[in-house]
């Protein structure tokens, strides 16, 4: 009989058990910590079994915390996509590994680095479509959408949000202003996914067809763009299915079909499916119509309310989808509880929207950001200042400053971002006073824009956005989130947070003025050996000024100029020093 001598526990990252594995992408490093301890005192020696899909593996020493005690860490690095594994092991120092033990395998899955890392852009195609000789909206067309790719590539994004564009349904069709009755004319809400014409797997022919959305996907390949589409799954009271499928919906008692209800809101033009009846027959179907669009160059997928589907549903078409088309990217629109946010994260979402929009104060955006650092081993958020449903109440009536600073604070903090068509040139009409929607919603119209227009008025923050995407690009800091710090300011309109790369060692810094209407100064209570660089050089990344830096930092921003100082922080080496 022989006794447990080396114990290991409190590995991470791990969710339930190894229920679920932990997420990475290719090149990121992700950090992997145990506890370690052993009766007595003699020394021991820990490592990582790192095990690639082909089952090859590496063992990686892990070193112990200086500042904690028979706690070990060390990084792994994914070479490839797919299934990891990674396996605590420990032993007593020595030529003979005395009482080698080897905790549990727990399992990590790759990806490609959009899944984490990317700008996003929304767009409705049917606006594209500009005004005629009288000023009237014209509906747009995939051609006509496709036509302002290039501005949006110019702008430095990676993704092409479409929202719906299938058949809107007729019956019960919404008007202007979320109207309950439409007016002559009016589109209708693309959310309403439904008609005569098809259902989810149709488009719109007021947009055109297959192969005019082929035409679009190709175009936006050619300039770097991928294309993400819209996933709702709900239908309009017109859409084939109730006719062909009734037992996908919920019936009520007096034979009716239950619509979508959020009470006291309900939304007579969408009626949501019933998951319960039939799900095999209904499952098919749905992967089936994700399987026609990634078959089409979607390779990304925005999720309508992901959190009022089952969640084993999500689980097993994710999973069956990521298998077929290995790098397509789930982004979940779950404005929900934090532990339904998590657990959509765990089941395979990569992305998630998150509540950024409603976070305005130096305190909330730190603890907004200490809540994405706890979690980011397994949910990744996906940062918009607005989006078509909400404009929030500290963007009313601003001009570019205000819009620059939370584009600022959405493309820095997380690794991903992104904005809703409109943005660049600041719409910033409220529907009402105080209420965070805004006015001539696209939803329920046409919304043609005039970018030229907005910049010759000075009311576009495209240049400031362009900056960003290329400071995000150039630095591969910025694609971390795991290493966001927040650092004091002496002043609460001014917020400073650093990141690093752990393959190189070299961080960067942002301090944002979260007042748009006028300069602040204050000292930054940060140093070089606050992130382990020594003697360091800072670099402004907007106008490429370098100075050395060795203790807090001093920062006047003029929202008149530059509403952020973003700073590439490198060591300076002796060899530096001497030359």
């Amino acid at each position: 009989m022989s006794f447990e001598r080396i114990v290991i526990e409190q590995v991470a990252p791990v969710a339930e058990a190894g229920r679920y594995p932990a997420k990475t992408v290719v090149g990121e490093h992700l950090p992997v910590r145990a506890v370690v301890w052993r009766d007595g005192y003699p020394p021991v020696t820990v490592a990582v079994r790192w095990t690639a899909p082909d089952g090859k593996h590496t063992l990686i020493p892990m070193t112990e915390d200086p500042g904690e005690p028979d706690v070990w860490r060390a990084d792994v690095v994914a070479t490839a996509p797919g299934d990891w594994t990674f396996q605590v092991t420990a032993w007593t120092d020595g030529e003979v590994r005395q009482y080698e033990t080897a905790g549990t395998a727990y399992p990590v899955f790759a990806e490609r680095e959009r899944a984490a890392f990317g700008a996003w852009y929304e767009v409705f195609p049917r606006s594209t479509g500009g005004r005629d000789a009288e000023g009237r909206p014209v509906h747009g067309t995939l051609r006509t959408a496709a036509e302002d790719l290039p501005r949006i590539a110019a702008l430095g994004f990676d993704v092409v949000h479409l929202t719906p564009i299938h058949p809107i349904g007729r019956r019960e069709r919404k008007g202007r202003g979320n109207s309950p009755v439409a007016g002559p004319g009016d589109p209708g809400c693309p959310w309403a996914i439904g008609a005569a014409e098809g259902g989810h797997d149709a488009i719109h022919p007021d947009l055109g067809d297959e192969a005019d959305f082929v035409a679009y996907a190709d175009r936006a390949r050619e300039l770097g763009l991928e294309v993400a589409l819209e996933l709702a799954w709900q239908c309009a009271p017109d859409h084939p299915w109730l006719t062909e499928h009734p037992e996908w919906f919920t019936v009520r008692p007096d034979g009716t079909i239950a619509c979508a209800e959020n009470p006291p809101r309900v939304w007579t033009d969408i009626h949501p499916l019933n998951f319960d009846n039939d799900p095999e027959g209904l499952y098919a179907e749905l992967r089936r119509i994700v399987a026609y669009w990634a078959g089409l160059g979607v390779t990304a997928f925005r999720v309508d309310n992901p959190h009022t589907k089952p969640a084993g549903f999500w689980q097993r078409l994710i999973a069956d989808v990521k298998q077929a088309y290995p790098g397509v990217v789930f982004l979940a629109e779950a404005f929900t509880r934090p532990a339904v946010q998590q657990g959509l994260s765990r089941l395979g979402f990569d992305q998630t929207l998150t509540y950024f929009m409603w976070r305005e104060t130096k305190a909330e955006l730190t603890a907004f950001g200490a809540d994405l650092v706890a979690g980011a081993d397994f949910l990744r958020p996906n940062l918009f200042p607005s989006n078509h449903d909400v404009l929030p109440v500290h963007l009313h009536h601003q001009g570019p400053a205000m819009y620059a600073i939370r584009a600022t604070l959405a493309a820095t903090l997380g690794p991903s971002w992104g904005i809703y068509s409109g943005y660049e040139i600041c719409e910033s009409e409220p529907a009402a006073p105080g209420r965070p929607v805004p006015a001539d919603a696209e939803k329920y119209e046409l919304r043609p824009r005039d970018f030229e227009a907005a910049r010759a008025a000075g009311r576009s923050a495209e240049d400031w956005i362009t900056t960003l995407n290329r400071v995000r690009r150039a630095h591969p800091a910025w694609r971390s989130l795991r290493t966001l710090r927040f650092h004091p300011v002496d002043d609460d309109a001014l917020i400073a947070y650093s990141k690093r790369d752990p393959e190189t060692g070299g961080a960067v810094l942002c301090v944002v003025n979260l007042d748009p209407d006028g300069p602040r100064t204050g000292t930054v209570a940060v140093t070089p050996g606050d992130l382990g660089l020594g003697a360091g050089r800072l670099t402004d990344e907007i106008s490429g000024q370098t100075l050395t830096w060795d203790g807090p930092l001093a920062v006047t921003l003029d929202p008149r100029q530059s509403v952020a100082a973003l700073y590439r922080m490198e060591m300076i080496t002796e060899v530096q020093e001497q030359a």
